[in-house]
């Protein structure tokens, strides 16, 4: 069997090079959801570069990501209704808590918090969730988890156009069923 050659000219998939526009809701992996205010030029070491200017109105902050660096940096659209479900569907299932140092669980979940993917966040709020008959979790842990259902907050309340609190209801409801 020959292979056949890689042609010069295959589609990307279409997503990968939209353009984000003003006013689209985009996901930053280190800040979370952010709303695009505009697109703007600005000189920086002598170069013109085109920047996004991204507002994070619940952190009160604004952010300039380079046009040509967006994708690359981890910038992304919203995901879609069936990453949704499928994050839904993570919450509901079964704590994995991995037997090592807390220290090193710790970085993971950072990391997955950090990566700008629902799915994984999804996986921290689901493994660090403390039902009412569970212990107390440590101030780390509260914090890792806080941070983590407030990313997914946030992209849920911009996927489902509800406030934060309803996403919030949402998510809380479905972790406390999973338990029921």
């Amino acid at each position: 069997m020959t292979k056949k050659p890689a042609h010069k000219n295959t589609k990307k998939p279409a997503n990968k090079n939209k353009a984000f526009r003003k006013n689209d809701y985009v996901v930053y992996p280190a800040h979370g959801v952010g709303r695009i205010m505009g697109v703007e030029r600005e000189t920086v070491a002598g170069f013109d570069i085109r920047v996004y200017v991204v507002s994070f109105e619940q952190d009160k902050m604004t952010l300039r990501v380079p046009t040509s660096k967006a994708r690359a940096q981890g910038m992304r659209s919203l995901v879609s209704d069936d990453v949704l479900k499928e994050a839904i569907k993570t919450l509901k299932g079964k704590p994995k808590v991995k037997r090592t140092m807390w220290n090193r669980r710790a970085q993971e979940y950072e990391a997955k918090i950090n990566s700008g993917d629902l799915i994984s966040i999804a996986e921290v709020v689901r493994d660090l969730h403390r039902q009412e008959d569970q212990p107390e979790p440590s101030y780390s842990e509260r914090q890792l988890y806080e941070s983590a259902l407030d990313r997914m907050v946030r992209e849920v309340a911009a996927v489902e156009k509800v406030d934060r609190e309803k996403a919030l209801e949402l998510l809380t409801a479905t972790l406390v069923k999973k338990a029921a």
